[in-house]
């Protein structure tokens, strides 16, 4: 069957650098002398990539007029979506510039952990302000905290249910982390378990709850229905702590 067929091309990209000149001629075919640049950033670009189950992560800026014709590239990004490449950030540079008093924490994730494919790299030079980071932080917290407890109360309890909610934010949580550290003046670390390991040295968080969140959304680990529980209401605690922290942090 064609699915079968698809998911088996899926795992056999097992270095992101396979793809590079592909992905890259068949954008230049769509935005010709629109194309500015392609960066691959996220997991692919890091010690995270997992082959077949990761997706791959691209940010193609192009120019102002080609923005506005996006549907040239529907065939394109269909294409490689069966090969486990996400559908990218179409960005021009205007709006990054403009937009990282908005989004400092997304694009400090994807500065931190990037490769250039093709072109001009349009986040080499971009800096951010601290208190624009802290004030996402504080806000990505509260807002997921609440999203938590809300969430927690609807699993009704079920084991499942909970490991999904945990395996939904934990991700999430990270790229908070990886604010905070900014805000400390530490080097954002290139795995997920460094980081979790950075935070507990900066902030004295539990890295053994976060380890076990990080275990359950990656598949590794057997939890007991009274263990999921316990650590739900353990990562509770913890980012309740941190948004305590940042509440109080001056910049």
């Amino acid at each position: 069957m064609k699915i079968k067929e698809d998911v088996s091309k899926m795992a056999r990209i097992k270095k992101p650098q396979e793809i590079f000149t592909k992905i890259t001629k068949d954008f230049k075919e769509v935005f010709k002398d629109n194309l500015i640049s392609i960066i691959l950033y996220g997991s692919g670009a890091g010690d995270d990539y997992r082959p077949g189950k990761s997706d791959l992560n691209f940010l193609v800026t192009i120019t102002e007029e080609a923005i506005d014709h996006l549907d040239q590239a529907i065939e394109t990004v269909s294409r490689w979506r069966k090969k486990n490449v996400a559908t990218p950030l179409f960005m021009t540079k205007s709006y990054i510039e403009s937009s990282l008093d908005s989004f400092p924490i997304e694009f400090l994730n994807i500065k931190n952990k990037y490769i250039l494919v093709y072109g001009e790299d349009v986040l080499r030079d971009i800096i951010f302000d601290a208190s624009h980071v802290r004030l996402q932080c504080e806000r990505e917290i509260k807002g997921k905290l609440i999203l938590l407890r809300e969430g927690f109360l609807e699993t009704g309890g079920n084991q499942k249910r909970i490991q999904e909610l945990i395996k939904a934010s934990i991700t999430a949580f990270i790229s908070v982390f990886n604010g905070l550290l900014y805000l400390k003046g530490v080097e954002i670390p290139s795995t997920r378990q460094e980081v979790i390991r950075s935070m507990e040295k900066e902030f004295s968080v539990d890295k053994k709850i976060f380890m076990q969140c990080l275990d359950i959304k990656e598949g590794r680990g057997d939890f007991s229905p009274s263990m999921v529980k316990d650590i739900f209401k353990k990562y509770l605690i913890e980012i309740r702590k941190l948004w305590a922290f940042v509440d109080k942090l001056e910049m």
